[in-house]
């Protein structure tokens, strides 16, 4: 692989060695390679004074750094940075320095960020997941479920109409349950709205769910992963409607969420580009969006677990 900033190759470079020894000019072959003829020069010197090792990529790395940060300097910031577990702002005000400097000496010395470490010991915390992404490697190995929980819209809109303001204050009417389904493999989702989470609404809904997936796209569902909710762990009606579809029942670790990370993606998604996208003038109004949103998620937008395309095509292939 060539380097990044190069305008020629090893190959190129050794053609112009030897049409300097055809005897060729340097301005006529920098002309032909697009390049200054010092740059031919330079290669030409190189070839006389190592070889063929002299016609190979160099890193740009300069030899000497005489304005980097001195060692004992380094040092005294992570000394700082160690005793008093405090940004970069912090320290360089403590050493008079700037910020930005501090920053990349923290990096560079591979010190960790302050959120991986306990803000009283200064220990390396543990982290809550392995860092290893799952897929399962077909269309309906396993469905995501989980429920997001919306306060309604008022008529007219509520505070991101008319702000925080006493218009709209204890305007509260209660609250949507948005039950949500998706696919481990393909990310295709199948989203309903229910004014509960109830045992029968969360059966159902998994009935539903499972039945678009195989009459629109002749996907079988054959396992569910949700997380312990009563309606899931202990409802019969939810038992009872995994039989009958032939679906194998699967359940979070308690205290992971991230397990269901999927799901729990999909519902961040629905905050941002749907649910608080807009100012809502009436939770009609957002209710009937839904299914347009649903649609242009799974049809249209870029997916970047799926490298840039919509679930859709992951499904069709």
């Amino acid at each position: 692989m060539g380097h990044a900033n190069a305008r020629t190759t090893v190959y190129a470079r050794r053609v112009m060695v030897e049409r300097r020894e055809q005897g060729w000019r340097a301005p006529q072959i920098a002309e032909q390679f697009g390049v200054s003829a010092a740059t031919v020069h330079k290669w030409w010197r190189r070839w006389d004074e190592e070889g063929p090792s002299g016609l190979l990529d160099r890193p740009s790395r300069p030899h000497t750094s005489p304005n980097r940060t001195p060692d004992d300097v380094e040092a005294q910031i992570v000394a700082v940075r160690v005793a008093s577990r405090r940004g970069a702002v912090f320290i360089a005000g403590e050493l008079g320095l700037v910020a930005s400097t501090v920053g990349r000496v923290l990096a560079r010395r591979g010190v960790p960020g302050l959120a991986a470490i306990d803000a009283i010991t200064g220990l390396p915390v543990r982290r809550r997941h392995t860092g290893i992404r799952y897929e399962r490697p077909r269309c309906g190995d396993l469905l995501h479920i989980d429920v997001k929980k919306l306060g309604r819209v008022p008529d007219g809109g509520g505070w991101r109409v008319h702000g925080r303001s006493e218009q709209v204050k204890g305007r509260g009417i209660g609250y949507d349950y948005l039950h949500v389904a998706v696919d481990d493999h393909s990310r295709l989702a199948y989203i309903e709205v229910h004014p509960d989470e109830k045992e029968a609404t969360c059966a159902l809904f998994l009935h539903r769910a499972a039945t678009w997936f195989h009459d629109q796209h002749k996907v079988r569902v054959l396992r569910v992963l949700t997380d312990n909710a009563l309606a899931y762990r202990r409802g019969s009606t939810w038992a009872a409607v995994c039989v009958a579809l032939g679906i194998r029942r699967r359940f979070t670790k308690p205290g992971c969420p991230w397990t269901n990370g999927k799901a729990e993606r999909l519902n961040r998604t629905l905050l941002t580009e749907y649910a608080y996208a807009r100012a809502w003038t009436s939770n009609a109004e957002r209710v009937a969006a839904l299914d347009g949103w649903v649609r242009h998620y799974n049809t249209e937008r870029a997916h970047s677990a799926l490298g840039g395309h919509p679930p859709i095509t992951r499904l069709a292939a």
